[in-house]
This record gives C-alpha cells, sequence and structure tokens, in this order.
C-alpha cells in the first residue's frame, strides 16, 4: 500500500510536469516528499557508481533510497507516458479550461507550501520576493523557436528538470520558452528516440547537480529555501493565467510567438466552468496537503 501511494505520487508529479505552468516539484513538496527526494538524489555520486560496479546493489539501494526512487519514477514516467497526448489534444481544444484546472492547483499550491515555513524573519521576506520576481519575470521572457539539435535539446533537459524539481517552476513552461514543448511533447508521443535520448541525458546532469545544492541550502538555511520556493510558486500563478492570448509577429515571412498578452475573462458560461475547475483543482491540492499532515 506504501509502494502503491508513492507510485500515484510519481503519477501526479508526471502528470504535473507535462503541463505549461505546473512543477512536479510542487506536488512532490506538498504530498511530504521532497527533501526526501532531494536527498535520495544528492546520494547518487561517485561512491553509488563505485557500489554499484563493485556488485554492492544492497549497500547502492540504502545508500540512494533505489526503492523509493524506482517507484516514484516508475509513476513519473508511467503517468507521463500515458498523458502526453491527452494533454496535448486538452490545450489544443480546450486551452483555457485546461489552464483554469491548474491554476487552481496552482492556488492551493501557494498555501500548502508556505505552511512549511516554521519562522518569519526578514531573510524568509527577501527571499519571497525574490522567488516571486523570477517567476514573473519568466513569464515575460518571449518563447523562441524549435530546435532539434544534440546539445540545445540537452540543455533543454538540464534546465527543464532543475525547474521541474523547484516548487512553482514549471519545466514544461521552460520548453515553452525555449521553444521545445511541443517539439518534446510529440517525441514523447511517438517515442522518437532522436529528441528523448539528449533530453534524458540532460535532466540526469540536471536532476544530480541541483539536488546536491538544494540538499545544502534546506540544512543551512531552510526557512529561507522555502520562502524562495513558496515566491516561484506565487509568482508562477501569472504564467498559468487562462485568459492570456499569444502575441505573434513576422520574421523573416516567419511568424513567431513574441509575448503574451493577459486579458479580463468574458462573463458568460465558459467563465463559469472556468470557475467550476479553478475550484476543483484547489480543493484536490487542498485535500492532498491536509492528508499528508494528518499522516505526519
Amino acid at each position: 500500500m506504501i509502494k502503491l501511494k508513492l507510485f500515484l505520487k510519481g503519477m501526479a508529479m508526471g502528470a504535473a510536469n507535462v503541463i505549461p505552468g505546473v512543477s512536479g516539484g510542487t506536488v512532490a513538496f506538498i504530498t511530504g516528499i521532497y527533501e526526501r527526494l532531494i536527498y535520495a538524489l544528492k546520494n547518487i555520486d561517485l561512491e553509488a557508481i563505485k557500489l554499484l560496479f563493485g556488485g554492492k546493489i544492497k549497500d547502492l539501494a540504502i545508500k540512494i533510497d533505489l526503492t523509493f526512487l524506482v517507484v516514484l519514477f516508475a509513476g513519473v514516467f508511467v503517468s507521463i507516458l500515458s498523458l502526453a497526448k491527452l494533454l496535448e489534444i486538452a490545450f489544443e481544444r480546450y486551452e483555457v479550461l485546461t489552464l483554469s484546472f491548474f491554476f487552481g492547483l496552482i492556488i492551493a499550491s501557494v498555501l500548502a507550501v508556505a505552511r512549511q515555513i516554521s519562522k518569519v524573519s526578514s531573510g524568509v521576506i527577501i527571499t519571497f520576493i525574490i522567488g516571486c520576481a523570477i517567476a514573473i519575470g519568466i513569464a515575460f521572457l518571449p518563447p523562441t523557436q524549435p530546435n532539434d539539435s544534440f546539445l540545445y535539446l540537452m540543455l533543454c533537459g538540464v534546465v527543464a528538470v532543475c525547474s521541474m524539481i523547484l516548487p512553482g517552476l514549471s519545466g514544461s513552461y521552460i520548453l515553452l520558452l525555449m521553444g521545445n514543448y511541443v517539439l518534446v511533447l510529440r517525441a514523447i508521443s511517438s517515442l522518437d528516440i532522436a529528441i528523448l535520448l539528449p533530453v534524458a541525458l540532460g535532466c540526469v546532469i540536471g536532476l544530480i547537480l541541483l539536488s546536491r545544492l538544494l540538499s545544502y541550502l534546506f540544512e543551512q538555511f531552510k526557512n529561507e529555501t522555502i520562502s524562495i520556493l513558496v515566491g516561484f510558486v506565487a509568482g508562477s500563478l501569472l504564467i498559468i493565467w487562462p485568459w492570456k492570448t499569444t502575441i505573434s509577429e513576422e520574421f523573416d515571412g516567419k511568424i513567431k510567438a513574441v509575448g503574451y498578452e493577459w486579458n479580463l475573462p468574458s462573463i458568460g458560461t465558459d467563465f463559469f466552468y472556468a470557475l467550476l475547475l479553478i475550484l476543483l483543482g484547489f480543493l484536490i491540492v487542498y485535500v492532498m496537503e491536509r492528508k499528508s499532515s494528518n499522516r505526519t
């Protein structure tokens, strides 16, 4: 039962990682597995490699919390593979409604992550403002065009996975800004190894490097680290705002997206459907967070 719950948390993380504006790190944080994930990834080092090639599998499993990682990431991968095509269709046909649901998820995530702060100080306030400013700044960056070169795809993997495990900073949105979101999403749907291999390599590199940094920050500056993550989550609300339109311009005979224009919603049937989905998203995260709190 414990492994099943962990697998389902992995599926929730995978689903979040596919959506621009939603962070799998947020799901890990509010379900109580975030720090365990960071520490497990941090322990993947040269000593772990020596244990692997030395055939000391039991020692390796203990060192890197192998069962935890395998079950969690199995859920992540199953979710990504099964949901990629579905979410691609949802964005094409019901963009506002889909974004509304995830907007509700993020509102609840702000409250859930903020409750992890044990003491408010000037440092906590400053780091919150910094995190919020970074996320808002990202929202105003114009998307670039697709690029399928091996090194650029590796870079996409590094950046996307770094933002994936930072609550509130969406790896999918970073891919969107880098121009390769649709390219990677279609590669997942069609299992295009030429695209997925360099992205996967970048993900592995990013996970190992960032986990070590986050592990140190949690040990030395826990409240400030959580605070900047709360800022990321709060600032990402602008990124996921459902009622926005893409601004495009023509360059050298090609239409390119250069930014977004945020609008107020029009009152009507679709607006009330969107509100219901916002509420549904909020309640899902709220219930998950309450159950996690009760468990601990």
